[in-house]
């Protein structure tokens, strides 16, 4: 690695996308729902940054005021398309007062950047402009050309990649990089989701007077249990994945009344829960959703004052790349050289924009900057010399997927 650090490239990107991912933090692109913050701000300032360096760029409004970014390369020499693919918005910083750094500042500090988006995933939005713009620098040789998808909303249901790939920008591309945080581990699997809306009906009463009502919470508190046991079910029967570890069946959000005030002496007249439910590539969605219906309708028969309504949200697949895909060796043979140590191969513990690409039939490895656990956190960082590192990968295995007959 010494040898690689002391190059004029790596020197150069280094401090380049160190720069940018600076510039990029310090743009709130937290989606707010109140129709002034968005993405909007960061994508046109990545669509100037891509046009100024070269890239053919393209915008795509998907809704009002959350645009896609699309970066061409063409090499005018046929051979395989290559994807990289980085989102522009970030979830929201929380407690301002809770962070020890501005979310917003992008503070180095002891080799580390603070700020919402360091790790996921400004800092590897910014390895791959970054490693485009030194293959465009240093005029490497190389066959077909490389797709900059850089979209919106990856943080909440995916809109800006299903806009992505129906406007075509997905047809005949050959292998995908999904630029998310993870240590520069070689990702090929990652877990799926099915997000569940549950709501529960019964009759508001006095809580002194409850036989005159029909409490939904008790029915919720029921349902609950009986995903806990479903859940346990499918960790026994489909075991522990080597890069994924156990199927999960979370309760997240509860709420009793839905509407209204909640008052201590009153049984609501409606209770809500929402499942996030991850899932590995041996379970079928189809039929975990089936058994889910089964308990439901099993509850119904043995009570019958449960009235629920299942809503699904939400449905992405898990999803595994053959470690033998042209875009994964690429991948392996890159991090061996940048970090001259044998790669580790892994899966990604939540869904990423990838899912998306992979349904509809392209390859896709997931690898990028950043402590795995750290998304989502107060005070979120990524290492300095992790991003110059990353750089070289994605510059690297660029070239490998590409070579044709430069190589």
């Amino acid at each position: 690695m010494l040898a690689l650090k002391k190059t004029e490239t790596y020197l150069r990107d280094r401090e380049t996308v160190i720069n940018l991912t600076q510039k990029l933090v310090r743009i709130d692109s937290v989606f707010r729902d109140d129709g002034i913050h968005t993405e909007q701000e960061v994508a046109e300032f990545v669509a100037e940054y891509l046009r100024t360096i070269g890239i053919e760029t393209y915008v795509e409004e998907v809704v009002p005021g959350r645009p896609n970014v699309i970066g061409i390369i063409d090499s005018g020499k046929p051979g395989k398309t290559l994807l990289f693919e980085g989102h522009t918005d970030v979830v929201t910083e929380g407690n301002r007062e809770a962070w020890k750094y501005d979310p917003f500042g992008a503070e180095i500090v002891d080799g580390r950047m603070y700020g919402r988006g360091t790790n996921d995933t400004k800092g590897n939005l910014a390895c791959m402009i970054t490693a485009c713009q030194s293959i465009l620098l240093d005029q490497e040789k190389f066959t077909g050309k490389i797709i900059l998808c850089i979209p919106c909303d990856e943080e909440g249901l995916m809109l800006g990649i299903k806009h992505f790939i129906k406007q075509g920008w997905a047809d005949g591309v050959d292998g995908a990089i999904i630029c998310e945080p993870e240590e520069n581990q070689v990702c090929i699997a990652q877990r799926g989701a099915i997000r569940l809306r549950v709501d529960i009906y019964g009759k508001m009463a006095h809580g002194a007077i409850s036989w005159s009502g029909i409490n939904p919470n008790w029915r919720m508190a029921r349902f609950i249990t009986e995903m806990e046991k479903l859940e346990k079910e499918e960790q026994l029967r489909i075991g522990e994945d080597p890069f994924l570890k156990w199927p999960t069946i979370t309760p997240t959000i509860l709420r009793a009344p839905v509407k209204g005030d909640a008052q201590i002496n009153v049984i609501p007249d409606h209770c809500m829960t929402t499942l996030d439910i991850r899932t590995v590539p041996a379970q079928d969605h189809d039929e975990l959703l089936a058994k889910i219906e089964a308990i439901i309708e099993r509850m119904k028969a043995e009570d019958p004052d449960f009235k629920v309504e299942l809503t699904v949200l939400d449905n992405r697949p898990a999803t595994a790349t053959d470690k033998e895909e042209p875009v994964v060796q690429a991948i392996y043979q890159a991090v061996k050289e940048v970090l001259e140590k044998e790669p580790q191969y892994n899966g990604v513990p939540g869904a990423t924009d990838g899912t998306f690409l992979h349904v509809h039939g392209v390859p896709i490895v997931t690898i990028g900057a950043g402590d795995r656990e750290i998304p989502h956190q107060i005070d979120e960082y990524v290492d300095i010399e992790e991003l110059a590192e990353t750089t070289a990968i994605y510059r690297k295995a660029a070239l490998l997927f590409l070579a044709g007959d430069e190589a």
